[in-house]
Parts: structure tokens; sequence; C-alpha cells
């Protein structure tokens, strides 16, 4: 059974960095993208950055340019490294391949 687990969440100040993990078990992680999404409070989510097997990225416009999406294929791990983090940047963040992991809190406070 396939399943996603995130890690590296936390409480940062605005302008600080933080890096998210995602470790993938029961098979198959090399075969298809991954994306991050988040959810923030009293809305919907969406999508934050993507990357193929291959590892082409794509990002929204909200963050581009200040985060970083990664995997590395043989560990079954991917990344979003984030950098100039913002107040807006506040939520919770899922990673997905063909189920969605439980998601991680990222809390951007003074």
């Amino acid at each position: 059974q396939v399943q996603l687990v995130e890690s590296g969440g936390g409480l940062v100040q605005p302008g600080g960095s933080l890096t998210l993990s995602c470790a993938a078990s029961g098979g198959g992680f090399s075969s298809y993208t991954m994306r991050w999404y988040r959810q923030a409070p009293g809305k919907q989510r969406e999508l934050v950055a993507s990357i193929t097997r291959d590892g082409i990225a794509n990002y929204a416009d909200a963050v581009k340019g200040r985060f970083t999406i990664s995997r590395d294929n043989a560990k079954r791990m991917m990344y979003l490294q984030m950098t100039s983090l913002k107040l807006e940047d506040t939520a919770v963040y899922y990673c997905k391949g063909i189920v969605w992991g439980q998601g991680t809190q990222v809390t951007v406070s003074s």
C-alpha cells in the first residue's frame, strides 16, 4: 500500500527558510509526477509545485523564485525548499502522488 508522510513543518519568521520532506513507501514512487499542495485556513487547497519523474519542475506564480521542489527517486523522497517566507505562506502543506499525505503545518509569523 502506497503511503506518503510529510515532515519538516514548523514556525518560522517572515523572510526565513524551511525545507519540507515527503517520504514515500509502497513502491512506484519513481514512476509518477509528485506535487506539493497547501491549504490555508478558510481557503481551498492549491497546487504549489510539481515535479515529473524526470525532474521537470513547475511552480505556482505565488512561490516562483522562492520555493524549489526536488526529488530523489532512489530514496523515494521529495522535498520543498522554501525561502523568503511570507505571512501568506502559512498553511498545511501536503504532498501528493497517487495518494495524499497527512500534511505538515507551516506557520510564518513574527
